[in-house]
């Protein structure tokens, strides 16, 4: 695999002084290092043969195996390097087989919809980005153009790769992958990102902070303001009026255990630009509560009916957990 000249963990060289000292803040502590290091290795003894990862009834499932490469992505593990190297590298062939050659659809055999192929995307576009590797420049160039024709009328997207609905939940992980494949160098309109903005600040509700399911439809939710917020950070629009109050909510409701893993998947990204302090104080209270949860074995697991499982929920915990470390681009500040 052909490797980038400046690898990305370097990437905080080139940053204003005070940027740099702001990062300094948050750093991972041994303890921290520990638990991340004996998630990795729970989750390399349940990977599939085929490279896959199965989570209860999502069987070798693109979005399960995506968040597993991510997670051992975050921690410096690419497949030339790191000793989780071999298996993010089946893990990326697993995702590439999982192509549908008609359209780049990216769900395998087993099914799947939007959410799997927007994850797979976005680790695949991550992967490529940081490595270069040629072999996967097709299939995210092909996987990223399905995203962008099935964009709805109204900026968003839905489950099905086809432009018929849309949702904030769904469109937020169109927006993640797109913003890594355009990042590794695909070509990504300007006008899709601008309308899926414009669709996901429709669904902001001003008086109380935080973004709902849809437009003008149900309560706002901590899962949902935080991946709305990340996405508003990850197109660049920093000065964006809803930002202010939105990071007040996830304030006020980092305990909210609806989709609670979900959720802090975003948020740590949303904090993590905000910075300074306020991404101080919420590192601290990752560490707080993900430290003393995980189990003997290495895993993260909930009895929550609306989390996924503990290949999901093991993942995202050291995603998050491992933001200070800026390994994987879209993390980074």
């Amino acid at each position: 695999m052909r490797r980038l000249l400046f690898p990305v963990i370097a990437a905080s060289l080139f940053l204003a002084p005070s940027v740099r000292a702001q990062e300094k803040r948050v750093e991972m502590d041994d303890a921290t290092k520990r638990a991340t290091a004996k998630a990795l290795e729970w989750l390399s003894s349940r990977q599939n043969a085929d490279g896959s990862f199965s989570d209860g009834a999502y069987a070798h499932n693109t979005a399960i195996t995506a968040y597993a490469m991510l997670a051992f992505m975050s921690q410096g593990h690419l497949p030339s390097q790191g000793q989780y190297g071999p298996e993010v590298a089946k893990a990326a062939r697993f995702l590439v087989a999982s192509q549908r050659e008609s359209d780049g659809y990216l769900v395998g055999a087993r099914g799947g919809n939007m959410y799997s192929h927007a994850m797979a995307t976005l680790a695949l576009a991550e992967l490529y980005g940081q490595t270069g590797d040629d072999a996967l420049k097709a299939p995210v160039k092909k996987a990223a153009d399905l995203i962008i024709k099935s964009q709805s009328f109204n900026g968003g997207w839905r489950y099905e790769p086809q432009p018929t609905g849309a949702d904030i939940s769904v469109t937020i992980m169109q927006v993640m992958a797109l913003r890594a494949a355009k990042n590794a160098g695909m070509h990504v309109p300007d006008t899709t990102l601008k309308k899926a903005i414009a669709y996901i600040k429709s669904c902001y509700r001003p008086e109380i902070g935080g973004f709902t399911y849809m437009p003008q439809s149900g309560a706002p939710g901590f899962a949902r303001t935080a991946a709305g917020l990340c996405v508003l950070f990850l197109t660049g629009e920093y000065e964006a009026k809803e930002i202010s109050r939105g990071v007040e909510y996830l304030k006020s409701h980092f305990n909210d255990y609806t989709h609670f893993y979900y959720g802090h998947y975003y948020g740590a990204h949303a904090m993590h630009q905000v910075g300074g302090k306020d991404w101080e104080d919420w590192y601290g209270r990752l560490t707080k509560y993900f430290l003393p949860s995980q189990s003997p074995d290495g895993s993260w697991s909930s009895t929550n009916r609306r989390e996924v499982g503990p290949v999901y929920q093991t993942s995202i915990a050291v995603i998050v957990l491992s933001v200070p470390a800026h390994y994987l681009p879209i993390f980074q500040r």
